[in-house]
């Protein structure tokens, strides 16, 4: 059970660099009103899937699982720094064109 918080964050990871894409993919197709929804959405799957990771570490914790521990520490942490700042980016460039048809 604790081994699907790993399938979840990956899930929502993906989920968080999608709904950005979309947005920007039907940006010229019609007036879509709801982006910051999407935008919203984006970065609470974000959030959800590092809380994810966050629960795993604290897991191995609880079981003292030190070795466990020790081997994905590092890339778990450079992945939860990409995924939070390509999340971060494609909701900024999001809110940049998105914002740029408003004034116009």
């Amino acid at each position: 059970m604790i081994g699907l918080l790993n399938v979840g964050s990956l899930l929502l990871g993906i989920i968080a660099w999608i709904l950005p894409v979309v947005n920007l993919a039907g940006y010229k197709k019609n007036n879509r009103s709801n982006w910051v929804t999407l935008s919203i959405l984006s970065v609470s799957a974000c959030a959800i899937s590092l809380s994810f990771q966050i629960f795993y570490h604290y897991h191995l914790v609880l079981i003292e699982d030190w070795s466990a521990m020790m081997d994905i520490t590092g890339a778990v942490a450079s992945a939860a720094a990409i995924l939070l700042i390509v999340t971060i980016l494609l909701n900024t460039l999001t809110l940049m064109v998105y914002r740029s048809r408003t004034i116009q």
